[in-house]
This record gives C-alpha cells, sequence and structure tokens, in this order.
C-alpha cells in the first residue's frame, strides 16, 4: 500500500489539489501495479515563511 506525502505551499485551490491526487494516484497505480484503491496521499501546506531556497524566504519573494 504506497503511501505518499506531498508537500506544497499554500495557495492551491482545491480543484489543483483534487487534479493532482487523481493523476498522482493515476500515475503511481499504474507504475506499482496496484489498485488506485491502495494508494494513499497526504497533502502538507506550508506557509511561504517556512519554505526558502537559494538563501531567501519565499515569502520574501512576493
Amino acid at each position: 500500500m504506497p503511501i505518499l506525502q506531498i508537500e506544497i505551499l499554500k495557495g492551491r485551490t482545491v480543484e489543483q489539489k483534487r487534479e493532482m491526487v487523481k493523476k498522482v494516484t493515476e500515475a503511481v497505480s499504474e507504475t506499482l501495479n496496484c489498485p488506485k484503491d491502495a494508494v494513499s496521499i497526504i497533502i502538507r501546506e506550508m506557509e511561504t515563511e517556512n519554505f526558502a531556497k537559494a538563501g531567501k524566504l519565499r515569502s520574501d519573494n512576493n
């Protein structure tokens, strides 16, 4: 039973997340040859102030 954790920045719509989990589930199911109902996904959303890249907080890029 695959369990995936996906971390994204806050700000995506429910529809975007819905589409993402649909496509990720399909890819994992096909790749690992398992039923779709065996795939679980945990979405973790973080504030932009809690993510940095190249020495800068994402929230400073706004």
